[in-house]
């Protein structure tokens, strides 16, 4: 673990919210996927979402980016509500970044081409455009492979290219969904790296949900566990591993991460 993340934020000097869910609740077809949820993340923090399949991970992402809309309880971020809000406003002016789960990017473009089509629409200035693709192709080291067509990329190099794409638009909040699903280990180690130096080298506020739970807390600085509709713990990774309802609801008895 002390690979990949050689400090843990443990306290913030300004202790500043730029995300926070407040006793949200919402229901698909009577059934209950959210009730009364309720949490922050501050700036500059790596906060991780933990839980089984189906408990409402995927459908927070979905809240904040407006995707869908609570029936209950707000969503506020940098101290503004922002429920009404359509997505390509909330998503421009709170300068977030989203990368799904799945696809995320133009099958039949090439690596350089899905980046130039999402420049073109984030950045007017053309200079300016060419000099942010190249510094993201540089920084994931994407250079090998910038003319090749994204459907023929590894699984690795699809998720390189969907975070890149990502930060066109320089968020200052960045959503990851089951970013670690379906890869190898070298390519989590790997993934790992990137979103650690992101927080400290770019000051972004990232937020993942996965269930690969020891990979996600290997990079974290806190996490929450969710089950049946609520937050049953929050904490840092240690100290949440520790939590006694997590470990009945999520974790089990014999869970370790380090």
């Amino acid at each position: 673990m002390a690979i990949i993340k050689k400090f843990r934020i443990k306290s913030f000097k300004q202790k500043k919210t730029i995300l926070s869910l407040n006793n949200i609740s919402l229901s698909f077809q009577k059934r209950q996927i959210l009730q009364d949820i309720s949490f922050e993340i501050n700036q500059g923090e790596i906060f991780g979402m933990l839980g089984p399949n189906g408990v409402g991970k995927s459908t927070i992402f979905n809240l904040v980016t407006g995707l869908i809309k609570p029936d209950k309880g707000n969503i506020v971020i940098k101290d503004e509500k922002v429920n009404d809000y359509p997505i390509f406003l909330r998503m421009a002016k709170f300068k977030i970044g989203y990368v799904p789960q799945y696809g995320g990017y133009f099958f039949d473009l090439t690596l350089y081409e899905n980046l130039k089509a999402v420049a073109e629409i984030l950045l007017n200035d053309q200079r300016k455009r060419a000099e942010k693709i190249n510094y993201l192709i540089s920084k994931f080291d994407l250079s090998q492979i910038r003319d090749i067509k994204a459907k023929f990329l590894s699984g690795g190099q699809k998720k390189k290219l969907v975070i890149a794409m990502a930060l066109l638009g320089d968020p200052e909040l960045l959503l990851l969904d089951e970013c670690f699903a379906a890869l190898d280990v070298m390519t989590i180690k790997m993934l790992q790296q990137i979103i650690v130096n992101l927080q400290f080298e770019n000051q972004i506020t990232i937020c993942i949900c996965d269930h690969q739970a020891r990979d996600l807390l290997t990079c974290v600085d806190v996490a929450m566990v969710l089950s049946e509709g609520k937050v049953i713990a929050k904490g840092t990774p240690t100290d949440l591993v520790k939590d006694q309802n997590a470990k009945t609801a999520y974790f089990g008895e014999s869970f370790k991460f380090n």
